[in-house]
């Protein structure tokens, strides 16, 4: 992807860090991983000040010098947030135009209104795939509960019928296809293409989501037996637009971005000539800054003026979508500190070296560190951008479509089984009104059966790739 790059931010931590041994290097990430994760389950620290403190422990542990701690964290954070800070603000934007103009509320009564019996659960895997391209999963989350419960309601449909194809949809996008932040940064980190990455991802997203949304969903009906509780709907993020955009209007809005960045990844594909100016062309117009400000800017018309936004109401709807992602660039720019911790230290090149004794593919072995991380931290984003950080040594010298599956794997490692120590299980809990023990009996393994089948489309893909 475009931007500056970690090693070109990294000059002011040049070389490793320590000399400690790889004994050492594995109990200091142990050590790190640890003090990240008493921090934020039991300290309740908020992940971007446990991320911080558990690089300077990781750096202490490695037997690494302060200063240069200080500065492999720093130089980590300021490339991560350059590489993606950007794009998250504007698929922040893209999200928020979506919410507020009513562009949401449009594609999911339409679909709704075409969709009856059996056909609802599909319908409701469309409705939040789509939705969830350009947002976070806990503001699709917060968009979708009232239409899942309000369905299940007036349907008669059991909740896990309809909730968990939801769930998928959201989750699936989350942990598998750009612009995402996990798989950006993962993309970068790894120095893929994006564009192929997405291509890919997609490829890998449709069955996943097929599997764990409405089939799992049938299983989940039956462990866990539940009515959908009474109105807890979520505020809605503004007032009532005076007018809807149109459907058509607000699907072209939302893959937009989407289909400028495949359009790239299939000309450089057929093209592959630098010099062609095509390719040149395309290069520009499917870079993720220009494919989602373009989104943005035609959303103000699409969504904004359709809806009858004033110059004042547009400027206002954008600025109060920045604002609730500073936390979020804080935890993964202190992610992406994390990383080159780990990376300066020298911990990637462990990786390497013990790996090289295993007959574990290089896909598979991203899989389960980011597992293992997932499983440790409780967040698929962190997991994502630290497991990056370990593996990418491994990505040298891989093809272009190895790398992206690279990225896909840990994607996929990212979002297995989630439990307490993940918001998006809270969030799940309390909106649906279930137990901690019903919850992990359906969203716990939900999730985990996307990561493994994530897993099997990724080792199936590099068969044939």
């Amino acid at each position: 992807m475009t931007g500056l790059s970690v090693e070109t931010l990294a000059a002011a931590a040049p070389g490793p860090i320590t000399s400690a041994g790889n004994a050492q290097l594995g109990v200091a990430v142990l050590a790190g991983i640890a003090v990240i994760v008493l921090l934020i389950t039991r300290l309740k620290m908020h992940a971007f000040l446990a991320l911080t403190i558990g690089s300077l422990a990781l750096g202490s542990f490695a037997g690494a010098p302060l200063n240069k701690t200080i500065a492999s964290f720093t130089a980590g954070l300021g490339a991560t947030v350059a590489g993606v800070g950007v794009l998250i603000a504007l698929g922040a934007v893209l999200g928020r135009l979506l919410a507020d103009s009513g562009g949401a509320d449009e594609i999911v009564d339409t679909i709704l209104a075409r969709a009856r019996g059996r056909a609802m659960p599909w319908a409701m895997v469309l409705i939040a795939s789509v939705i969830g391209l350009p947002l976070f999963f806990e503001v699709g989350i917060v968009l979708l509960i009232p239409v899942v419960l309000l369905v299940a309601r007036r349907g008669g449909y059991s909740l896990m019928r309809i909730g968990v194809p939801a769930l998928a949809g959201l989750s699936v996008m989350h942990g598998l296809v750009p612009p995402h932040p996990g798989p950006l940064v993962a993309v970068d980190a790894l120095h893929a293409n994006l564009g192929v990455t997405l291509a890919l991802g997609v490829l890998v997203a449709i069955p996943t989501v097929i599997i764990a949304g409405p089939l799992f969903s049938r299983y989940a009906a039956r462990w866990v037996d539940v009515r959908a509780p009474e109105p807890v709907a979520p505020e809605r993020p503004s007032a009532e637009p005076a007018h809807r955009p149109r459907f058509g209007a607000t699907v072209f809005t939302v893959l937009l971005p989407v289909a400028l960045m495949l359009v790239k990844a299939l000309v450089d594909i057929v093209v592959d000539d630098p010099a062609d100016t095509v390719q040149k062309v395309a290069d520009v117009v499917g870079s993720p800054l220009i494919a989602l400000l373009s989104a943005v800017l035609v959303g103000m018309f699409t969504l904004g003026r359709a809806a009858g936004f004033t110059r004042e109401r547009l400027s206002s709807t954008v600025e109060k979508s920045l604002a609730p992602i500073a936390g979020i660039l804080l935890i993964v720019g202190a992610g992406g500190g994390f990383k080159q911790t780990l990376i300066d230290a020298g911990v990637g090149q462990m990786v390497l070296d013990v790996s090289r004794d295993w007959s574990v593919p290089a896909l598979l072995l991203a899989w389960l560190i980011a597992v293992a991380i997932r499983l440790a931290t409780g967040s698929a984003t962190v997991a994502t951008i630290s497991a990056a950080g370990l593996v990418a040594p491994l990505a040298a010298g891989m093809s272009t479509t190895e790398t992206a599956l690279l990225v896909l794997a840990i994607g996929a490692g990212s979002l297995f089984f989630s439990h307490v120590n993940d918001a998006g299980f809270w969030l799940v809990k309390e909106y649906f009104g279930m137990s901690v023990g019903q919850t992990l009996k359906t969203w716990s393994v939900m999730e985990t059966i996307i990561s493994v089948t994530g897993l099997g489309c990724v080792l199936l893909l590099s068969l044939v790739l």
